[in-house]
């Protein structure tokens, strides 16, 4: 990690713009660390303060603190980033750190806090603690509950953790750009007592979505429903890490989700049970099992379960327009049309013009066609038996026999026991008897003209 030490000595005091200057000393700032790759850290374990099972971020990473008189102090830096959405795709976003989403923040129930928040936008901002009970003066309402925190100041907020849980932050001030470009991050609050629902594994990340056109690198911050990029903290599959876990590993996934929609997560060869909410922990009595969890706009879950089942499990979103890349909303549907002799007078004019879509989109999860700089397939992914024609918020949970408590590197595909995969049937098919339908003279079709597509 890179340290910001240079950016603020020597010029501290020009930056406090609250009036909390006279109470923690424009001296007493702490660094503020930058990371600008996107690999998943190893979790930070805490080398101070109350013990608590650190969270491993998804593409991301937890900020570093310091202890200063019993508060535990964070310093976070909202600025422009430059974030690789997947190998072949950088965008212009603004984040915090160096990154979106930026940091998270993990402290312990019971935790004095004191978060420093420099700004290094082109426009003021402010940061809201989402789901965190604290003053009103803290919760970072720009012009309601605070001054805005002008460009090149920065503010101080302060409050205890009353209560352990998932939570987020994020703007309140001009939040349909600086959302839109990707300023965002998890807040974890873990229970006093580590015995408390704890976990083998604890993952987080948060959903978002950006419109960015094919070629271009910054968000259009005015969209409102045509999005054609889903991501998991700010990256699509293939450049999102899979969640790596030991068998019979107790695991706990923490989502939130800052879209303009809702999201039904599915996780394949298990099961899982919802244990919280950005409103607390589920009573154990009050939960019940699903394969699928649909997580609200601006709301969180975070799911548990048991990781008893080895093997290269699916983890996704189930609408299907959000497992793609680069989408485009206009395009017509040809299945079932021939026009070969089309293509081959067309051909004669442009010589690379490519046939696709009669038979299905299937092809392009394998197709090398030439795309615009800075742009990704629509489908993508090479897996052990072929394409996996899949993008944006899709990745997986690989479940391995064996391996250390805190290994969480890549172990490669899952080596299947014999007998265990999917085959192809070589012996005789015999013919389907197929009923013709019953005529129905009486039957009125009728049709009603489609309307314009909006929203997912």
């Amino acid at each position: 990690m890179n340290s910001r030490r240079k950016f603020l000595a020597g010029s501290a005091a020009g930056f406090l713009g609250t009036a909390m200057v006279s109470r923690v000393g424009a001296a007493s700032l702490p660094e503020a660390p930058v990371r600008e790759t996107a690999e998943s850290a190893p979790p930070l374990a805490p080398n101070s303060g109350r013990p608590y099972n650190p969270v491993v971020t998804l593409n991301g990473w937890s900020l570093p603190w310091r202890m200063n008189n019993g508060w535990k102090e964070f310093h976070l830096v909202a600025e422009p980033v430059r974030r690789q959405i997947a190998p072949g795709m950088t965008a212009n976003l603004w984040g915090y750190n160096g990154q979106s989403p930026g940091p998270t923040i993990e402290c312990v129930e019971g935790d004095k806090v004191r978060i420093f928040v420099t700004n290094k936008l082109p426009e003021h901002t402010t940061i809201h603690w989402h789901g965190i009970l604290l003053p009103n003066g803290m919760d970072g309402v720009g012009g309601l509950t605070q001054p805005h925190i002008a460009v090149g100041k920065t503010f101080v907020y302060e409050f205890e953790m009353k209560h352990s849980g998932t939570f987020m932050y994020h703007p309140h001030a001009d939040e349909m750009v600086q959302m839109a470009m990707g300023m965002m991050g998890s807040l974890v609050v873990h229970p006093r007592d580590p015995a408390f629902n704890r976990v083998d594994r604890d993952f987080a990340f948060i959903l978002a979505a950006y419109d960015i056109e094919p070629g271009a690198a910054t968000p259009k911050v005015a969209e409102m429903t045509e999005f054609n990029l889903w991501t998991w903290n700010s990256r699509v599959f293939p450049g999102i890490d899979p969640l790596v876990v030991r068998r019979n590993d107790r695991v706990r996934v923490r989502i939130a989700n800052l879209t303009m929609t809702n999201h039904p997560i599915h996780i394949h060869g298990h099961n899982f049970t919802v244990g919280c909410t950005d409103g607390g922990w589920v009573p154990k009595g009050a939960r019940w099992p699903e394969t699928s969890a649909d997580i609200p706009v601006g709301a969180i879950r975070a799911i548990e379960f048991v990781a008893d089942n080895p093997g290269d499990w699916a983890f996704h979103c189930h609408k299907s327009h959000h497992v793609m890349n680069a989408m485009g909303h206009n395009v017509p549907t040809m299945i079932g049309v021939d026009h070969r002799g089309v293509a081959e007078r067309i051909n004669r004019l442009i010589p690379d013009y490519m046939l696709m879509g009669e038979r299905g989109m299937a092809d392009m999860g394998e197709m090398e066609m030439p795309l615009p700089d800075n742009t990704l397939p629509m489908m993508t992914g090479a897996g052990p038996f072929g394409a996996m024609e899949m993008g944006g918020m899709f990745t997986l949970v690989k479940v391995r026999e064996g391996l250390a408590r805190n290994d969480y590197k890549d172990p490669g595909w899952y080596q299947h026991p014999p007998g265990t995969v999917a085959w192809e049937w070589t012996g005789a098919v015999p013919l389907a008897e197929r009923v013709a339908p019953a005529k129905d003279s009486a039957r009125v079709m009728k049709v009603r003209k489609p309307k314009p597509h909006s929203g997912h």
